[in-house]
């Protein structure tokens, strides 16, 4: 059924994924003194108060959207509950990898400035809220598993 609770937080796992693409990863300033921020689509610069593209990251847009359409897939995938489990799974190895190719195409972007807990944006966050919510669809299908086999068992 597609109303159940894991589709509430594989749909909030897919949200923060796209999220990626309104938030910043990365925020610095340049050898320029000009302001720089990163997101998944590329890394920005502050040019006479708006914000211009300086380096577009075109791979890691198109990986990027279809990491996050892969949860919002599996909730339409009700029907086999051990498939939506292995997918949630994969998706939560895929999201690793991606956060840290994300990562090291940043700090090559930034050419290998050393960031500390000032520079993180709010998308640096989402790829492991995306994890949580993926952890928590993985155990409200878990549940739904026990309580089919539990019906099963009273037949």
């Amino acid at each position: 059924m597609i109303q159940r609770l894991q589709s509430i937080w594989l749909f909030f796992a897919s949200a923060s994924l796209f999220a990626l693409y309104l938030f910043p990863t990365m925020q610095w300033i340049s050898l320029n003194g000009a302001a720089q921020s990163a997101k998944i689509s590329g890394v920005y610069e502050s040019m006479n108060g708006a914000w211009v593209q300086t380096t577009p990251f075109t791979l890691l847009s198109i990986v990027g959207v279809l990491l996050a359409v892969i949860p919002f897939v599996i909730i339409f995938l009700f029907q086999n509950r051990a498939l939506q489990i292995k997918l949630c799974y994969a998706a939560i190895a895929l999201i690793l990898a991606f956060s840290f190719w994300l990562a090291k195409t940043i700090q090559k972007a930034a050419m290998m400035q050393t960031f500390n807990t000032d520079n993180y944006g709010i998308g640096a966050l989402l790829p492991s809220v995306a994890i949580l919510f993926l952890i928590l669809a993985i155990r409200s299908i878990r549940k739904d598993e026990k309580l089919i086999q539990s019906a099963d068992r009273l037949r």
